[in-house]
């Protein structure tokens, strides 16, 4: 993402710099743009499989499955915090932490009402802990290709590249079954 410039950008979508710098100051700005799309993409994917009368178990497996479906989704929560809040105006900041809140908090409302194993303050940090662990997880499950190769022909090494799915489920599950502990 770093080599993406603003005028690479525009030149991309056809618009000189100086008309894509009227709704973007930077390129981060349309990077956070395109996370807070991917945030309502995750946010209606999730609520079209949440089923009635959910089990914790069926609520990890939505989360953890929809995140699976968005890589790009993954590979922006993974830059957001590391990359992509710096170098944007407060506004553009502003406009992606309140996407990412609002989804959050209505997710976790879902969450709460399909699994009454869960308040709703518990099912909000379940969801708001499965989009963390994506954004630590993902890339750790996707090398780059350096640490593909070397994966490949070291085994003792390779135990750092964690299986996406399995993982971000494991995780969940005992976040899942903890919480209710601590009430």
């Amino acid at each position: 993402m770093r080599e993406v410039s603003l005028g690479g950008v525009a030149a991309a979508v056809g618009l000189a710099k100086s008309n894509l710098a009227r709704y973007f100051a930077t390129r981060e700005e349309i990077y956070l743009e395109l996370a807070a799309q991917e945030w309502h993409d995750w946010e209606r994917a999730v609520l079209d499989r949440l089923a009635p009368s959910s089990g914790p178990g069926a609520v990890v497996d939505v989360l953890a499955d929809t995140l699976a479906e968005r890589p790009l989704f993954c590979d922006l929560l993974s830059h957001s915090s590391t990359q992509l809040e710096h170098n944007v105006t407060v506004e553009a900041a502003r406009a992606f932490k309140l996407t990412a809140i609002g989804v959050t908090a209505r997710l976790g409302r879902a969450v709460a009402r399909v699994c009454p194993h869960f308040t709703e303050d518990e099912a909000r940090e379940l969801v708001g802990s499965a989009a963390a662990l994506a954004s630590l997880l993902y890339p750790a499950a996707n090398p780059p290709p350096v640490l593909a190769e070397l994966y490949a022909s070291d085994p003792e090494i390779a135990v750092a590249c964690l299986p996406f799915v399995p993982t971000i489920k494991r995780m969940l599950m005992a976040l899942a079954a903890g919480l209710p502990t601590l009430r």
